[in-house]
């Protein structure tokens, strides 16, 4: 908690850095013994960690303010008290467990490298006069950045700013220090730190951005350089990089797409990379590199929208600001572009195009994590230090360059539409590279936007009441799966699942569990059903027309302040489809949902005496989503 306070793509057309077993780190939780670690049978605890995360090294985000490295970030993560950018003492109530910092391919470092180099080094005028704007003030560095990135549109200035293979070499260099940092910082047991890097793909504004993270240290990891957009805009040539990847050093790779709903629908096509139906190779290919997908972030949230769920009262969170635009905000979104935009119906995709090729290329887990650029793993609301240092806390307040970025008086998306989530929770045997990454690729994850509730979902058929009173967790990997498998069908039975919730033990009590459902009809259209599996109060509670009441809302909006007098610490049962067909193929996955809360931006308004719009959300219900189960119908 603060204790003080209770581009993107340069390289588009500066293509300058075409970037193609681990010791305890120094400090803190990293020095001392090393931590015998054992792997348990099965995941009995579960591990919470920022996948997305940026620093120093990003381009956008240095020229936009960040001063804060790796090492910062990987200290704060761990739980470790830093100086935020802009001077504020910084710390997480709770540590996290796992960190993977991913900084932008293209550009890598290049800002940085910029502003810290000798001036009289600089081998022209400009990358002087962007050296010192970056070193005058935030104001000057953010001009800085606005330039280069209006020069990325010009690929005959660009090759006049920098010599590429100049560039190449300097940014092989920045990467290297930089996996040797994270090297350093690794510790089995206690803290895992990944390598990885934001891929960022982003045609006429539309996202396409990709984490690609790596189960290996630097004897692996050192052998190749970040893959830039500049080198492939499409997916498919980020996969045939991670399949090399894996050929020519044995090692492991995946790749997390994240803002679909800034994608405009490119994220989640129907059609294949050259046009037309997509093959089932590349489904194959992108179902192998693409296990996880970024449900929910900083930039809004992902799950699904109303104009796809009309029948899911819940459908609306995190998505003010985020459904009007692109990623750039300057290609308008359409209706028709939300199905390919939401994870929801991605799921539905997936099985639209496995009917047709035989695979699913969207059998996707679902995680979250910041996107922050400020180097601050930050999701908890209470403790949200921004997107960029634009709207970091400081000192005085948040209105750090000028009236236009203080909170509540910029008319677009950037201010209160942000959520101060989410986080990735992962079900590993052990606090290590191998078993989280291991658990991430069978998608035994689910995601939170900032809380730490812990969920198990399990299926099988032949759960019963009975075995919540025992050793359930055993019987659920004895007797069935886990989130994220497969449930091949027995005899036309129905399945039945065991859905369990706890609250956050340091925040909301539980309005209620869901199971929301996907499937094919039998006329080959897709079809979802949110079902109310458990509640609080469920003798009081009980559903009308259909609908169960609302929970109830105890939030102050004088004092940011809630009460747990409503809700539930724990919300468990064993679920059978109401509605089953043991000839249709189907996911399941559960959705918890929190009781009110405040937002970040209520704490904040209070702190700084903010006068918000009217339209600002104030409070919202914060929740969790599961990695799907799928069922298979027998041959």
């Amino acid at each position: 908690m603060v204790k003080s306070l209770k581009v993107t793509t340069l390289a588009a057309g500066l293509s300058l850095l075409a970037l193609s077993a681990c010791d305890n780190g120094p400090g803190g939780m990293f020095g001392g013994e090393k931590v015998e670690v054992v792997e348990t049978e099965y995941p009995e605890n579960v591990l919470w960690g920022d996948t997305h995360l940026h620093t120093a090294n990003s381009p956008d985000a240095f020229g936009w303010g960040v001063r804060l490295d790796a090492e910062a970030a990987l200290r704060f993560a761990s739980g470790e008290k830093v100086t935020s950018t802009m001077g504020v003492d910084a710390q997480l109530a709770r540590p996290l467990d796992f960190l993977v910092i991913s900084d932008h391919s293209d550009g890598l470092g290049f800002t940085k490298m910029i502003a810290e180099a000798p001036r009289f080094l600089l081998p022209n005028d400009q990358l002087k006069r962007w050296h010192d704007m970056f070193n005058e003030s935030p104001e000057e560095s953010t001009k800085a950045m606005n330039e280069m990135i209006d020069m990325a549109g010009d690929p005959e200035a660009s090759s006049k700013v920098a010599d590429p293979e100049e560039a190449n070499k300097q940014g092989k260099e920045i990467w290297d220090d930089h996996i040797e940092v994270i090297d350093d910082y690794n510790s089995p047991g206690k803290f895992t730190a990944f390598n990885g890097f934001e891929y960022t793909s982003m045609p006429d504004g539309n996202n396409l951005h990709r984490v690609v993270m790596f189960r290996d240290g630097a004897d692996k990891v050192s052998k190749i350089t970040p893959f830039p957009s500049a080198s492939g805009e499409t997916p498919y040539q980020l996969w045939q990089y991670m399949a090399a990847y894996e050929e020519n050093t044995g090692g492991r790779v995946l790749a997390i797409p994240h803002n679909s709903n800034v994608s405009n629908g490119l994220m989640f096509e129907m059609t294949g990379t050259p046009g037309g139906p997509m093959s089932a190779e590349e489904a194959t290919l992108r179902a192998r590199m693409e296990p996880l997908v970024e449900t929910t972030q900083i930039k809004g949230d992902s799950e699904t929208h109303p104009y796809l769920s009309p029948n899911d009262e819940f459908a609306g969170f995190g998505v003010a600001g985020w459904d009007k635009a692109n990623i750039s905000a300057k290609i308008k979104m359409t209706e028709s572009m939300f199905a390919g935009s939401y994870v929801r119906s991605a799921l539905k995709r997936g099985l639209e195009v496995e009917a047709k090729t035989g695979v699913n290329p969207y059998k996707m887990g679902q995680i979250g994590s910041t996107d922050s650029h400020t180097a601050l793993a930050t999701g908890d609301e209470d403790n949200f230090f921004g997107k960029h240092t634009f709207n970091e806390p400081t000192p005085e307040g948040r209105d750090r360059v000028n009236k236009k970025m203080n909170l509540g008086s910029r008319g677009n998306r950037f201010n209160w539409h942000y959520l101060a989530g989410g986080y990735a929770a992962v079900w590993a045997t052990a606090n290590t590279r191998e078993a989280i990454f291991d658990a991430m690729n069978r998608r035994e994850t689910y995601a939170t936007t900032g809380p730490r509730m812990t969920v198990r979902f399990f299926g099988g058929f032949d759960f019963v009441d009975e075995d919540l009173a025992k050793d359930w967790v055993k019987a659920g990997y004895a007797r069935g799966v886990p989130m994220g498998g497969d449930l091949n069908a027995s005899d036309d039975k129905a399945p039945s699942f065991i859905v369990s919730a706890l609250k956050d033990p340091e925040g909301a009590n539980l309005d209620r569990v869901q199971v929301v459902k996907g499937w094919i009809d039998s006329a080959g259209n897709a079809q979802e059903k949110i079902f109310d599996v458990s509640w609080s109060d469920m003798e009081n509670r009980q559903p009308v027309n259909g609908k169960l009441p609302a929970v109830g809302n105890t939030v102050d909006l004088k004092t940011a302040e809630y009460e747990n007098s409503i809700g539930a610490g724990e919300l468990q049962t064993i679920w059978t489809d109401p509605e089953f067909d043991p000839a249709v193929k189907a996911f399941y996955y559960v959705r918890v949902l929190e009781i009110p809360t405040p937002r970040w931006v209520l704490f904040d308004a209070i702190r700084y005496k903010l006068t918000l719009p009217e339209e600002t959300t104030l409070i919202a219900q914060e929740r969790a989503y599961t990695s799907p189960i799928w069922y298979n119908p027998k041959a």
